[in-house]
């Protein structure tokens, strides 16, 4: 199961920290959801998701302070008692002294933030869902061809290396090359990054390793880049029927979803580079809405009907 430090977390959404004396570093967060506790406050436990970031918004906030001291003191310690990973306070909100010493006696993090309770909740859950989506390793090259993430597939060797130089110096940009690392962000989106130990470089065979970003500038790189067109390249064989059209996409998965995928036969005078071009820019004109392989089946029969006609 992957998970996430807290410390990580408290850095990345700047919050402030309530209870400096609890440790955190062993906190973990492993679960891409948060938890608004109104109902735990009343005392409702069942079903409780104790193992979420806690996040106290304006209706708990004001909640609490209806209640006596007594009975407020009573249902927050019954609340962080639970074994929570952390509280949130967001629009500012700072509980009173009594309830920090509760959360310092749990060993309970608590913090605290001016942001309004629904934007912080959408920033936190996006966060978490990038931080802890499902991740698989494939050998591969990405590349943002005209805001088109590219992944090209094919055996060492085929070409896909030099396929990628030869598209940073038209102007496209390099994500990764030789292992892409892909995270499965929402049931629709899949994003691909390179390792960090391998970011921005490509391997040249009989030149060797060149950094990208050093050679042709920091607006030839990109850190991430959704995947939306897979091509894979492979040897020309003569016995194999390529489509020629394209009416039916072909699809690839990865971590469940499908992606749109091309398989491109390679041979010599084939101009790799223009060739992917071509296709990323393809995709995105029918997403767009357009499909010039329909429009030309449409115009066929079109024509024939007329003919039939005559």
């Amino acid at each position: 199961m992957m998970d996430i430090s807290l410390v990580k977390l408290v850095e990345e959404l700047n919050l402030k920290n309530l209870t400096p004396d609890v440790d955190m570093n062993e906190v973990r967060i492993s679960v891409p959801d948060i938890n608004r506790p109104a109902l735990q406050l009343t005392g409702y436990y069942e079903h409780f998701a104790s193992e979420r970031v806690q996040i106290i918004g304006t209706v708990e906030f004001t909640y609490l302070q209806h209640l006596s001291e007594e009975d407020r003191v009573q249902s927050f310690e019954e609340f962080v008692s639970k074994d929570i990973p952390c509280v949130i306070f967001t629009t500012n909100m700072i509980p009173e002294e009594k309830l920090l010493r509760l959360c310092r006696k749990y060993q309970v993090p608590t913090f605290g933030t001016d942001r309004k309770t629904s934007s912080f909740m959408a920033e936190i859950i996006r966060w978490l869902n990038v931080k802890l989506a499902p991740t698989i390793s494939i050998h591969g090259v990405l590349v943002d061809v005209f805001g088109e993430g590219v992944l090209i597939m094919g055996e060492s060797g085929i070409g896909k290396s030099e396929a990628a130089l030869e598209l940073i110096k038209r102007g496209h940009r390099l994500v990764s090359d030789d292992v892409v690392e892909i995270s499965k962000v929402s049931d629709i989106t899949l994003v691909g990054t390179a390792p960090n130990i391998t970011r921005h470089f490509i391997e040249l065979r009989g030149i060797g390793i060149i950094d990208v970003k050093t050679l042709y500038g920091v607006e030839s790189v990109k850190d991430t880049q959704s995947i939306d067109l897979v091509i894979k390249l492979e040897e020309w064989d003569k016995e194999k029927e390529y489509d020629r059209l394209g009416l039916e996409e072909e699809y690839i998965q990865f971590l469940g979803n499908k992606v749109v995928c091309h398989s491109l036969p390679i041979r010599p005078g084939r101009n790799l580079a223009i060739i992917v071009e071509t296709a990323a820019v393809n995709h995105r004109q029918k997403k767009m809405g357009y499909n010039a392989a329909q429009e030309l089946y449409r115009r066929v029969q079109q024509n024939l009907s007329k003919k039939r006609e005559d």
